[in-house]
């Protein structure tokens, strides 16, 4: 007997896929979606690279099983300039030059939008960047990634 198709919307797309029980939502994404934003870093959850939206809350890929999210709303850092929230996050980290090598970028870019569409979510840079301890950058030294949080909340996030 086979495990009914997943059902989920991704990027504000309906999706009915194959289901695959032991199959990971970061793989369902970039090698049966194509969406190859978003990264694997760890593969343990511990760096942030692989974060995903999953009914608007920021979710590790990389640890949840793609069966869990039958049902759900997936965003992914493609989908993520459609979000007016997106788009700030977007222009901050451009302003900011935050961007560098890009591997650790769609992980912070994907949270930071999750954490402004909070209704109750932190607004200050200090709440945001506390809320951001789990995704790494390697290459940067996160300053410019701090810049960006920084602009973001003196807007108002």
């Amino acid at each position: 007997m086979s495990d009914p198709p997943l059902r989920l919307t991704v990027n504000g797309d309906a999706v009915t896929t194959p289901a695959d029980g032991s199959e990971r939502l970061l793989d369902l994404l970039r090698w049966r979606l194509g969406l190859r934003g978003t990264k694997e870093g760890c593969r343990t959850g511990g760096c942030g690279a692989c974060t995903v939206l999953v009914d608007g809350r920021p979710t590790l890929s990389c640890i949840l099983l793609a069966r869990e999210v039958d049902g759900c709303a997936v965003t992914t850092v493609e989908g993520i300039a459609a979000l007016p929230e997106g788009a700030r996050v977007r222009a901050a980290f451009a302003e900011a030059n935050a961007l560098q090598c890009g591997y650790c970028t769609p992980g912070f870019v994907v949270a930071l939008t999750g954490l402004l569409r909070e209704p109750d979510g932190p607004r200050t840079a200090a709440a945001l960047w506390e809320d951001l301890q789990g995704n790494l950058c390697r290459c940067t030294g996160y300053l410019a990634i701090r810049r960006a949080v920084e602009r973001l909340a003196a807007e108002g996030a």
